[in-house]
Formats: C-alpha cells, structure tokens, sequence
C-alpha cells in the first residue's frame, strides 16, 4: 500500500466511540474500559471453542480469532476489543522454530546469541500473516461502532524470549548480550522494530482502530539501559505507524519508573501497572498523553464491595488526568470470575456517567 492510500485514521463509524475519544483526551460520555487478555483464559467460552487447538494454531485460524475476540465484547460489554493473538506470531510465520507450551509459554528452539542467529530473522511480508488481515477484516464487519485494538510485542520482550530460549525471571542472557555486545544488540532491536511495524501495519490496514504495544518485560531494566538500549528500537516502531493516524498504545510490566522514557518512545497513551497511582503516572509520563489503568488484577477475587471500592479508588486518582481508559495493571488473570468483570465494567460505566 502506497503512503497516499494509506488510511488516515480509526474507520468512521468507530471514531466518536468512548474509547477513541479518550485516547485523543476529547470529553467522553463515560471513561471507556477494556481489560488486557479479557479475550481469553478466563471465560468459559474460550476455554470451549480452543480446547484441543493448540495456542498458535489458534492464533491462524481466523474464525477462531474473531470469535474469541468477540466473547468478551458480548459478555462484558467493554468499550473495544483486543485483537486475539500472541507476541510471538510473528515471529513464527518468519519462520522462527518455536512453539508455546502450556504452563511454561513460549519456547524458542535456537536461541538467538550470534550474528548468525541474526541472520535468521528475515523481514516480515503482509503475506507471512495474511490470516491477520482476514480475521482483522471479519472482526471490524462485526464489532460495527466497537473499536478494535491490535496487538504486538515490544522489541525488547521479542529480543529477550529470542535470546532466553523462553521466559525468564532473570533475563541473564538478555542482558549478557545488551552489555556485551552493543552492536548485535541494536542491530537485533532495529531488526524485530521492522519485524513489530509490519506486523502492526497489516492490523491497522484491514481495519484496526489503535494498537497496543506490549512490553512484557521492559521493567526489568534500569532507566538508563531502557534509554540508551530500548527505546530507539520502540520508538522506529510507533514512528512506522504514525502516519495511519490511529492511537498508540505503549504498555509495560513494573515500569513505573521507566514511565517518562515510554512517552518519550512515541505513543499517544501510556499503560501504568497497579504500582503506580494513575495522578502520579500521568505526571510521570508528561503532558500530552492519555494515561491507561490500572486496577490490580488479584483485586477481582475480592468481594464485590471491595472491587468496587477498588476502582473508585483508581477513578478517584484519574479525576484530574487528561484522557483516562480504565483497565487493569496487566492482564485478567486465567482464575478470575468472569462476572466480576462483567460488573466492573458497568460499575465504572455508571460511576463516570456525564
């Protein structure tokens, strides 16, 4: 697609929603919610359209995707949805060997450590995901004035489950690689920004009215390594998609100190973990940008009086924040009860009600 038929923004018919118009910190009628992985592990629903189909393979079927991600639209009656996927898809349609176990999550056959490795990692056409733009188009027919969100990893978490092998607590080999040899790791970084842009770009192209990139492990950095290792990287990606004219979402885990360096990277919102008050978050981050969360997850297995005064608490500290969404400070957690989602979602609609 040529930069002159590029889309210009959100499709029309999504572009008053609550959700967008916070992103842009326009007045809402109410402060729109959406809750990270709310498509997923904890409805029972899911749990039946996916038993016996392995994650990834999920993630290229696009019936399946546009069913799962509607579940929650329909039950929660949430202000968007979350485009259903994992991190690590586009990664395995460039042909990485790699797979996602249950109980442990991704696991990558060949670490990648060397410059060689490197030269595994090609660049990623529309066409390596064109299950994406399918299931992309499907969801939009459907959710009709509902936004939909797209989904991506950060370079930073891509580069660590590469370098890892899988997940880890410790990021050892992460930052053996960061500190040891600076080149390959900016060049590693620059190369999965090109692999995260493409991937986003077929998204916003079929029809995604924002898109959220998630840095899982981001918040194991120091400030300064963020700066100086990270944020070039992250920033390329939100600098590939600003020309669609569509919010950007920038989210990490344990970040609150790196909070003011992720709104310098470029987004338009800014996600904070349960860590930070949202009143301090927003002053973290800076001016000019909405602010995103962020009600701790576990709270949801308190009694419903709690929850409740919970997100009052967050609404209470989002009061004077130019642009609030509400949503948790990481994802629903796969033993949540779904109705306690589904009254949260209204509890906040009617608590902010203009």
């Amino acid at each position: 697609m040529s930069a002159d038929d590029r889309p210009t923004g959100p499709p029309t018919a999504t572009r008053d929603s609550a959700f967008l118009r916070a992103c842009r910190r326009e007045p809402v009628p109410h402060t729109p919610v959406w809750f990270m992985r709310q498509a997923g592990r904890s409805l029972p629903e899911y749990r039946r359209v996916r038993a016996g189909i392995p994650m990834l393979d999920s993630c290229m079927r696009p019936d399946l995707v546009t069913e799962i991600t509607l579940q929650p639209v329909r039950r929660h009656r949430v202000d968007a949805a979350i485009y259903f996927s994992d991190i690590v898809v586009p990664l395995k349609a460039i042909g990485v060997d790699l797979d996602i176990k249950p109980g442990v999550g991704p696991v990558v056959q060949q670490p990648v450590r060397t410059r060689a490795d490197l030269e595994r990692l090609r660049p990623l056409e529309p066409d390596d995901v064109g299950y994406v733009a399918e299931a992309v188009g499907m969801l939009t027919a459907e959710l009709g004035a509902t936004p939909l969100i797209g989904f991506a990893g950060a370079p930073f978490t891509l580069a660590s489950y590469l370098v890892e092998g899988g997940p880890s607590r410790n990021h050892e080999h992460t930052k053996a690689l960061m500190y040891g040899d600076p080149p390959l790791w900016a060049d590693l970084l620059d190369r999965l920004a090109d692999i995260t842009a493409a991937f986003l770009r077929v998204q916003i192209e079929a029809g995604a009215s924002a898109v959220q990139l998630f840095d899982s492990w981001a918040g194991a950095l120091r400030p300064e390594d963020y700066r100086h290792s990270v944020l070039p990287a992250s920033a390329k990606v939100f600098r590939a998609v600003a020309g669609y004219g569509v919010p950007r979402i920038h989210f990490g885990v344990g970040t609150g100190e790196l909070l003011g360096l992720m709104g310098e990277a470029g987004a338009d919102v800014v996600g904070a973990d349960w860590r930070v008050r949202l009143d301090e978050a927003a002053r973290r981050v800076g001016p000019g940008k909405a602010v995103q969360g962020n009600l701790d997850p576990a709270v949801l297995f308190a009694p419903r009086e709690a929850v409740a005064a919970q997100a009052d608490e967050v609404l209470q500290a989002a009061r004077g924040v130019e642009g609030h969404i509400f949503n948790l400070g990481h994802g629903v957690l796969p033993e949540t009860d779904p109705d306690a989602l589904t009254r949260l979602v209204a509890h906040v609609h009617e608590r902010t009600a203009r």
